[in-house]
């Protein structure tokens, strides 16, 4: 390794791009194509670290398998940035046995996170506790360790352990002030801003309180009967029946929540949960068949019972009846939350986070573009959505599978 190749891998590993890109900018041998495309990431110019990355892995030799591992996993980063999400894993795995192998154990472990990081955006958040668990990061450097410590605080958010969270970004924090690294220093403040923000917006009595996730993770834990908009169930305590899948009944059991302790009328019901103003017999048939489902699905928690106008719910005991409401309302209130993050998303990287098909996908981004809520930019599959940072409160409730029983 020459002075400048060594002087260029120094100012990455303290955030300097600009002082590692003076040293090698006008050079195109492999290990300076490397550094390249890693200044040029930190740089966020994606596609472009993208391209110098690969053509440094092709540039070196077949004896140089080490080095080879490197760009790939520098490549996987680049992809998590982003969000292209939608390729095997498993030229990253192979990569990471590399590198253990060869006793390189920090780049090992940054694979290794790499791939929970990348199972958390998807939602999978119980095989990411799984893969983080596996990892040691004692005795890494201090960005790496930092890194670490974020990955296990944004696990914890998602899974609503807030207590978890705050620890593991009090160990985030004592790292990142050692590694110094800015960018690291604004990722850490804005995934503590989280917990403090609103997540959610909690509706009784007509009126509605803004709830923060230590807020929220204390209602879903109660004895209360919640009715959850943000991840589409109902539960109490440690029951939770989903109802994601059947909109329909969901639809009925918010409408009898809100009205708690009183009834609703079976106009408002039919209107609520089948989307017509003018109901007819077969309408009000439809009606008591739903009805009878849903009193069969809250059978363990409530029951149903009907009135002279309508139908009224009545929890068990002495429970109280909660309506969870996410702080954004809408049809595609997750695929904006998706998109807060700030980071540039594909249509096939949505479609495999949200578990839809990407034809309804691109029919929400259409209705969100033409209300000027998210801007395409790029052409055919370059193309990436974007939409401003949603500002004084949280969406990490909306995310896929943000809750531990979802």
């Amino acid at each position: 390794m020459d002075s400048l190749i060594a002087a260029s891998a120094r100012a990455l590993a303290a955030g300097d791009a600009l002082g590692a890109l003076k040293r090698v900018a006008l050079r195109d041998d492999p290990p300076a194509l490397a550094l390249r495309g890693i200044a040029m990431a930190q740089l966020g110019e994606h596609p472009r670290a993208r391209e110098l990355l690969r053509r440094a892995a092709r540039g070196f030799g077949a004896h140089e398998e080490l080095a080879r591992a490197r760009c790939v996993v520098a490549e996987a980063e680049v992809a998590l940035a982003m969000r292209d999400l939608g390729g095997s894993p498993r030229p990253l795995a192979a990569a990471a046995s590399t590198l253990e192998a060869r006793a390189d154990r920090a780049n090992a472990l940054q694979a290794r996170l790499i791939a929970v990081r990348r199972l958390v955006l998807l939602g999978r958040l119980d095989e990411a506790a799984a893969a983080l668990a596996r990892l040691d990061a004692r005795g890494l450097p201090p960005a790496l360790a930092a890194v670490a410590r974020l990955t296990e605080a944004e696990l914890a958010l998602r899974s609503l352990r807030t207590a978890s969270a705050r620890a593991a970004l009090a160990l985030a924090q004592e790292a990142a002030d050692r590694a110094g690294v800015p960018a690291l220093l604004a990722e850490l403040a804005e995934l503590r801003a989280v917990l403090d923000r609103p997540a959610a917006r909690r509706l009784f009595a007509g009126a509605e309180q803004a709830l923060c996730l230590d807020e929220v993770a204390a209602l879903l834990a109660s004895d209360a009967l919640v009715v959850d908009a943000c991840r589409r169930g109902l539960g109490a305590g440690d029951a939770w029946r989903p109802l994601a899948r059947r909109p329909v009944l969901f639809a009925l059991a918010r409408a009898l929540a809100e009205a708690w302790p009183g009834d609703v009328d079976r106009e408002a019901l039919i209107a609520n949960a089948f989307n017509t103003r003018r109901p007819d017999e077969t309408h009000r048939a439809r009606l008591r068949v739903e009805i009878g489902r849903l009193r069969a699905l809250v059978k363990p928690l409530a029951h149903i019972e009907a009135t002279a106008r309508g139908f009224v719910l009545k929890p068990h005991g002495d429970r109280a009846v909660v309506v969870l409401a996410p702080p954004i309302d809408g049809e595609q209130a997750s695929l904006v939350a998706l998109l807060s993050d700030g980071a540039a998303w594909s249509t096939s990287a949505l479609a495999l986070a949200l578990g839809a098909s990407q034809r309804t996908v691109q029919r929400a981004l259409v209705e969100l573009e033409a209300a000027g809520r998210v801007r395409a930019i790029g052409q055919a599959r370059a193309r990436r959505w974007l939409s401003p940072p949603l500002a004084g409160f949280t969406t990490i409730l909306l995310l896929p599978a943000a809750l531990p029983f979802a």
